[in-house]
């Protein structure tokens, strides 16, 4: 089967503009899938359609904000009657990175709309014309933030958390539906979100995947779910998953200190 009768004819990519997400959208569109790509900068928005387009498929853009209330309706109408078979929710970036106490509720809820609200309104509202065709796949990008706390990452680790649960029962729901389901969950990865941020990529045990690396393997995954933990950071979870959890949080407390260059 290939990919466009699993998956096809048309890819919804949210958070499809730069980064991982444009590595996904140029491996789809090489393997022949039209592509909705959505994201909020209009800019890398266009650039991305325009390499993907070279491969001739057709290629639709919409810029809009996942944290605005109307932004799945936007899409929803945007996606029009087309039959969209794969659904990427690669948006999720930590929009506020304060400890609890100092930040504003106002921001961190746009934390929880961007990695909760969006993402379960798109899986319902493209899941279950999957459900009833008993064909296609959903893909959501995690981090390997949901798997202990970490300072000024308590509601993003916590909503990265919660992703992973959710994608593990709902691939229990959708198996004997023929939909695969599989959460990606990404480590630090050079994109150009992490560029801004300034991460010390050169940090000394700090292990670097590329974008187009974790696309492809997320890809190759799916049908495999629920859940694949890209750029040979297997070990790195299992440690994290210790049950002396104050130990294991403070270790990765103090490496991610070292990512970010903080002295700690």
């Amino acid at each position: 089967m290939t990919v466009d009768e699993r998956y096809g004819p048309w890819a919804l990519i949210a958070g499809g503009s730069e980064g991982v997400g444009a590595e996904f959208a140029d491996l789809l569109a090489a393997a022949g899938l039209n592509l909705l790509l959505v994201a909020r900068s209009p800019d890398p928005l266009a650039a991305t359609a325009e390499r993907c387009r070279r491969h001739g498929v057709e290629v639709r853009t919409l810029a809009v904000d996942l944290t605005d209330p109307a932004a799945v309706d936007r899409i929803d109408e945007f996606a029009g009657d087309v039959e969209v078979g794969l659904l990427i929710y690669n948006a999720g970036a930590n929009t506020c990175s304060e400890e609890f106490l100092d930040g504003g509720l106002t921001d961190f809820r746009r934390v929880l709309d961007l990695n909760i609200g969006a993402q379960l309104e798109l899986v319902q509202r493209f899941g279950r014309p999957m459900r009833e065709r008993r064909r296609g796949g959903i893909l959501l990008v995690g981090s390997m933030a949901g798997y202990l706390g970490s300072s000024r990452h308590s509601v993003y680790g916590g909503v990265k958390a919660f992703g992973r649960i959710f994608a593990e029962s709902l691939w229990l729901e959708l198996r004997d539906h023929n939909v695969d389901v599989l959460h990606l969950v990404l480590g630090v990865t050079r994109t150009p979100a992490m560029e801004r941020v300034g991460l010390n990529f050169d940090a000394p045990g700090i292990r670097v995947a590329e974008p187009r690396d974790v696309a492809e393997q997320g890809l190759a995954r799916l049908p495999h779910g629920p859940i694949f933990i890209a750029g040979s950071n297997d070990e790195d979870v299992a440690r994290r998953n210790n049950p002396d959890r104050a130990k294991v949080v403070r270790g990765t407390h103090r490496a991610m200190q070292r990512l970010l260059g903080i002295e700690d």
